[in-house]
């Protein structure tokens, strides 16, 4: 049989249906999309190849993996993406959450261990990854996050909702709409790829909403505006922790020194990349 032409409907089990697949995509992303359409765990997988799959379960099986060789990213293709150990419903009109986001969750909890009442905003949240983890992993903290895309916030306040998180929403070009709030701790994941960049044309990016990616002509643009507006949304010794690209970490820290940070440093991903930059605001000197 050429195993590239599916299994006709009535003889195709979960074998059968993994071993089409991966002859059309990642053998990951072939057991996700099955266990997606099955709404089975992994072990359903292994432990019962034989299963025979009903004609709908197929038929929609066959569907998802040939949009993913069309290039949509698993994420959208099953709604939901994984972070800080959550599952995140993602639509295309959000950002897919990226585990090197979590080093920022990482360093607002090593920052703030035992701080309680923190207030928390988090600038351009998407999917209201990086929020909702903060308002469910800090010690009391008052979160609020803003976008200033309307679709992005309706998918941010879905999962608020499901995880139970207790966050504000704020439609705000950056800083716009705050009018004089401050905050202990500011964070963001803000668009940070160069805007003739080709890999934004390259892979699972080319599905993602250029509005999230793109930032100016050296990617540095929403970078510089929420270091130069972050010193009057932050109280006396708050914090602002950055994710910025790979190679970015030079230009970052000095936007942060440029206006008057303290403390300033980058932060490295697993991989070993400079990821995040930050710095405190101690109050005007001089």
């Amino acid at each position: 049989m050429n195993t590239r032409t599916p299994p006709p409907a009535d003889a195709v089990d979960i074998a059968g249906a993994l071993a089409w697949a991966r002859t059309q995509i990642d053998q990951m992303d072939a057991r996700v999309l099955l266990r997606h359409v099955l709404q089975c765990p992994a072990a359903r997988l292994v432990a019962w190849p034989e299963h025979k799959l009903v004609n709908e379960d197929w038929a929609n099986y066959r569907s998802l993996v040939e949009r993913r060789v069309a290039g949509e990213p698993v994420a959208y293709l099953t709604g939901t993406r994984e972070f800080y150990g959550r599952e995140f419903m993602v639509t295309p009109a959000v950002l897919i959450p990226r585990p090197e986001t979590e080093l920022l969750v990482e360093l607002a909890l090593a920052h703030f261990a035992g701080q309680r009442g923190v207030r928390v905003l988090d600038m351009g949240t998407g999917s209201g990854a990086l929020a909702v983890t903060l308002a469910l992993e800090m010690d009391t903290p008052d979160v609020i996050a803003l976008d200033r895309s309307r679709e992005a916030l309706w998918v941010a306040m879905a999962n608020a909702a499901k995880l139970g998180a207790s966050v504000s929403f704020v439609q705000s070009d950056w800083f716009a709409a705050l009018g004089d709030e401050q905050f202990g701790l500011i964070v963001s994941n803000p668009p940070y790829v160069a805007a003739a960049d080709p890999h934004l044309e390259q892979g699972d990016v080319r599905f993602e909403p250029r509005s999230a990616l793109a930032a100016g002509p050296q990617g540095l643009d929403d970078l510089a505006e929420i270091v130069a507006g972050a010193p009057a949304r932050l109280i006396d010794g708050g914090w602002l922790f950055l994710e910025h690209g790979y190679d970015q970490s030079v230009a970052a820290r000095s936007l942060l020194a440029d206006a008057g940070f303290a403390a300033i440093a980058s932060w490295t991903d697993l991989a070993g990349i400079e990821r995040v930059s930050g710095g405190r605001w101690l109050g005007r000197r001089g």
